[in-house]
């Protein structure tokens, strides 16, 4: 990346917090922020812009999405669809050189990605979680901190993996699905479910 293509990230949160001190580790100082809220006007000492013209954006600028819900953050891709967007990985991070990561995906402190797992696009894998061989996850999905899939799991679009949750191998989850905190899935998880327990148990299927 040249060092004058400037970086912003869309969303002022306490995610956003997380996702500049992983580009500050990576050297890429951010930019700015934007936000709709005009309320917040900076963060960690970073500018926060309201909108994307008061930001001054050009074709050079790059971005990451740094929202933690996986609807909101679809819906944020899908309006930026013109703009150049980047990976945030901290460097604690251990990425298999057989794996792939998606655009926009952000990867923080001691996560594990291993050999030929591919991650999707606008992903979080979040503090201490743990990715097998093989696995796929799909877009905009969120896996939890501490939160662990065995080989050969594949985890469809828009999902969320709680906190500490484990996930044996050979297992699909659906899209659109939330896997509960400390859930134990020894069985498939249908498209929008919600699942708790141990072992994980379906307790509603949500409408969308």
């Amino acid at each position: 990346m040249s060092h004058t293509n400037r970086i912003f990230l869309y969303g002022a949160s306490g995610h956003a917090k997380v996702i500049c001190e992983i580009l500050e580790t990576q050297h890429h100082i951010p930019h700015g922020l934007i936000d709709d809220n005009p309320l917040v006007r900076s963060l960690l000492d970073y500018p926060v812009y309201n909108t994307l013209e008061q930001a001054a954006i050009t074709a050079d600028d790059r971005f990451v999405i740094s929202i933690g819900n996986n609807r909101i953050r679809k819906a944020v891709a899908e309006k930026l669809n013109w703009v150049q967007f980047v990976s945030a990985v901290h460097p604690s991070a251990i990425i298999s050189p057989r794996g792939t990561i998606g655009e926009g995906t952000v990867v923080m402190s001691n996560v594990s990605v291993n050999a030929l797992s591919k991650i999707g696009r606008h992903v979080i894998l979040n503090t201490n979680c743990s990715i097998d061989h093989d696995c796929v996850i799909d877009d905009f999905v969120h896996i939890s901190p501490n939160a662990a899939l065995a080989g050969n799991v594949k985890v469809g679009e828009g999902t969320q993996i709680g906190i500490g949750a484990c996930v044996m191998q050979n297992i699909t989850i659906g899209k659109w699905a939330t896997v509960g905190a400390g859930a134990v899935i020894i069985r498939d998880v249908p498209d929008y479910a919600v699942v708790v327990g141990n072992p994980g148990r379906v307790i509603k299927i949500n409408q969308f």
